[in-house]
């Protein structure tokens, strides 16, 4: 009996031993697939900006849903992660809400796909650490060219980056977006498209036309995409509190970008007489409850570091001990500062 419990006990102690081995083998495997994911979104936009001569935009609005007919440049509608479906091989859904109509004159036939649209989950845009592929409950939003967005809907976990943004252009910044009518006069030159190119200094925004020679930094030296930060409640679920405690992830990731929900800041600071001041709200951090501002940064659920792709199309894994002026500098396309990743 003595020998038995002892047998027993040594088991017991290598289990303990091995467990936490198996755990981070298993960590280790979802950090590669997490890096996959996001060498293949920056190669299905490089795919796009070759064909389009311009990078994926965030869309016109959270109240515009993805339309085929809007192509994949700065006239889509719906954000980036619609605009990239046709060159992740999904082309089937890309094309679903397609009723030969501009996206300013839908009929019900688009309405009605377009919401299969948001129904339907791809796995390349979620990163297994944090959740597998499906539905997460949003706000059910109105829509211009879609029915109601449902109560759950496609969410990912990456997120293009915009760099720093400058509220004082005079340009608002975009929240549902333009107007049917608006959009149709826009489409007939009557009406000028909203132009944010001096609000971000970044890659992907709202109507964003940002071509290769416009990242003057190098494409090595500018980030594309990455892991973006999320409070873990809104893991399977949108909470909402008050602006000033929590901004939810309440919107369907194939709509419109709105209150960075697929795109997200690097500002770090700001130069003057060449002295770099830190500000470290919105530095990458990793998914921690209570960390109600993380909805507008970059970051993940992994430890010790998260994922970025390079506008040149290569994974790298950022540390979340980052200087502030480093992300600052890899988010801005053309400031001109030399950076070496850390």
């Amino acid at each position: 009996m003595v020998e038995l419990l002892v047998v027993i006990a040594i088991i017991g102690m290598l289990v303990g031993l091995l467990l936490p081995a198996v755990q981070q083998a298993r960590e280790a495997a979802r950090q590669m697939q997490c890096n996959n994911h996001l060498r293949q979104l920056a190669l299905a936009a490089h795919n796009i900006e070759s064909s389009m001569r311009t990078f994926p935009s965030a869309g016109w609005g959270m109240k515009w849903m993805g339309d085929p007919e809007g192509g994949m440049s700065w006239g889509q509608p719906g954000g980036w992660y619609f605009a990239l479906l046709p060159a992740l091989e999904q082309n089937a859904l890309f094309q679903l809400p397609a009723d030969g109509q501009l996206p300013e004159s839908p009929n019900d036939t688009q309405r009605k796909n377009a919401l299969t649209v948001m129904e339907t989950p791809v796995s390349v845009f979620n990163c297994p650490s944090r959740r597998p592929p499906q539905l997460v409950g949003i706000y059910p939003y109105s829509m211009y060219n879609s029915e109601s967005q449902p109560k759950m809907a496609m969410k990912g976990d990456y997120a293009a980056n915009h760099g720093a943004y400058n509220s004082g252009t005079g340009v608002p910044d975009p929240i549902s977006g333009p107007s049917t009518s608006d959009a149709a006069l826009m489409r007939k030159k009557e009406k000028s498209w909203p132009d944010y190119t001096s609000n971000y200094t970044g890659v992907c925004y709202n109507f964003s036309k940002v071509t290769i020679g416009q990242i003057r930094d190098g494409l090595s030296n500018t980030i594309l995409y990455g892991e973006k930060g999320l409070d873990p409640r809104f893991y399977t679920n949108y909470q909402y509190e008050s602006s000033s405690t929590s901004w939810p992830d309440d919107n369907c990731d194939f709509a419109g970008d709105q209150h960075t929900k697929t795109i997200r800041s690097t500002y770090g600071g700001y130069y003057k007489d060449n002295v770099f001041y830190e500000n470290t709200t919105r530095m990458p951090r990793q998914d921690r409850f209570g960390y109600t501002d993380s909805n507008r940064c970059f970051g993940s659920a992994h430890s010790g570091a998260f994922g970025v792709a390079l506008c040149d199309g290569s994974v790298q894994r950022l540390t979340y001990s980052a200087s502030p002026e480093v992300i600052h500098c890899l988010g801005d396309k053309a400031d001109g500062k030399a950076v070496t990743l850390p």
